[in-house]
């Protein structure tokens, strides 16, 4: 096909579009400014493991992190990261930087389509003046811009981007057609024109609001039920019997997207004047939940007449989510840390996770699970594949005869402890 296309930006998103496209396109250049990340692609691994060594063998992709890579291209696609800072408000210096490394590049004629989840304006008011400022040329006139944003699942081998409809946007009827044409390419599931950039912009941002908020709600939820001492798993079965009844389950919310993007919406809504309730209230109660199960364990550990300054805790799981090794905005060092100030001594293992990564982002050290040894309590944090698929009594072996079992998403039956034993999930 004719368009020669740049992904810059090959993380959890990038990299599958990056490859998505060379299948169809002869011309695709995939760059990132992390040289070590590229040494790996071109080395066939994929550290994120959302592809595995043959998919990358295959690929027709350049990978580069040398920007004069990507000048000869026609259409760019920027999937660059957009996290928060400390107060949690937007920072996008990464998109920003992205900008300015496309904006260089930039010919008469060439698009630019942001897959960055960000809050509505920000393509045409933010990245727009970037482009311009380092093209010297016009947005709308010379270049063109589009929004498709990015609805990759990590983890997911079912929901594979060409499986998922495609959002896209343009800044004109012609740009829009150029850009649904190009992903039509590579989307099995077919793209949907929305009605501008920024409509495109807030249906992202929304999406993953809409699912923080209903988390929040079941993680409020369970912290009823734990007062009545009901199990929240077993209550939600019940009322899932109904036909309109939404299969949320409670559980630690984390990663680059649900954690996040509620706030690029909220940074918006009161910058415009507007103070956002239900939202805010989402996030307080789900970024609370470490802690909540970490005091759970506590409480349990002094009801079964253990010592909390000298109770052994192993946590099973350290990345965001189960069988991805991102251990971006997790909430599980939340349940360590916790544990650590009550004085509890604290164990970790994670299959998926790096171990530098864990030192260098979390400050944990992971430990060989095959080593613990009568344990107080065990959390089962993040329940990995590898976890659920080894017999339960090799799992539990690490715990004590009356220890507890502290399963956060319910990911295993009351029944796999022993009378003497304690069981509680979320």
């Amino acid at each position: 096909m004719s368009e020669k296309i740049a992904v810059v930006g090959l993380g959890y998103v990038g990299l599958p579009v990056c490859v998505a496209f060379a299948s169809k396109f002869d011309a695709v250049v995939g760059f990132d400014i992390n040289e070590a990340r590229v040494d790996e692609l071109r080395r066939n691994i994929d550290s994120t493991r959302e592809l595995d060594s043959e998919e990358l063998a295959a690929t027709g992709a350049l990978f580069t992190s040398n920007s004069d890579d990507i000048v000869d291209s026609t259409f760019y696609v920027v999937a660059v990261p957009t996290p928060i800072d400390g107060n949690k408000k937007p920072n996008l210096k990464p998109v920003e930087s992205a900008s300015r490394t496309v904006g260089k590049a930039l010919k008469t004629g060439d698009v630019v389509v942001y897959e960055s989840t960000v809050f509505p304006g920000v393509t045409e008011d933010v990245c727009a003046k970037i482009l311009e400022g380092e093209s010297g040329l016009k947005a709308g006139v010379d270049f063109f811009l589009g929004y498709s944003p990015e609805r990759i699942n990590p983890g997911d081998k079912e929901h594979t981007i060409t499986k998922i409809t495609k959002v896209v946007a343009g800044d004109s009827p012609a740009t829009l057609e150029r850009v649904a044409t190009t992903y039509e390419a590579i989307i099995d599931a077919g793209v949907f024109r929305a009605a501008s950039i920024k409509t495109a912009e807030a249906a992202k941002v929304i999406e993953n609001t809409q699912r923080d908020i209903n988390i929040a709600l079941m993680n409020e939820i369970a912290m009823i039920f734990d007062r009545l001492e009901l199990r929240t798993l077993d209550v939600l079965e019940a009322a899932g019997t109904k036909w309109n009844f939404l299969p949320f389950r409670p559980g630690l919310v984390g990663g680059h997207c649900i954690g996040v993007d509620p706030y690029y919406l909220t940074s918006k809504a009161e910058s415009l004047g507007y103070h956002p309730e239900v939202i805010l209230a989402g996030r307080r109660i789900n970024d609370s939940m470490g802690s909540f199960v970490a005091q759970k364990t506590v409480k349990l550990l002094i009801q079964q007449g253990r010592p909390v300054a000298a109770a052994k805790v192993g946590i099973l799981g350290l990345t965001f989510k189960e069988n991805v090794p991102d251990i971006r905005n997790s909430r599980v060092p939340d349940i360590v840390k916790e544990l650590v100030e009550f004085g509890v001594n604290v164990v970790c293992h994670d299959p998926m996770a790096y171990a530098d990564e864990v030192e260098d982002e979390m400050a944990l050290n992971l430990s060989d699970i095959a080593e613990w040894k009568g344990l107080d309590a065990l959390v089962l944090a993040v329940p990995h594949q590898t976890y659920l698929e080894r017999d339960c009594a090799e799992l539990l072996a690490s715990l004590g005869s009356k220890g507890i079992l502290i399963d956060v998403k319910s990911a295993l039956s009351a029944s796999v402890v022993s009378n003497e034993q304690v069981y509680w999930s979320l």
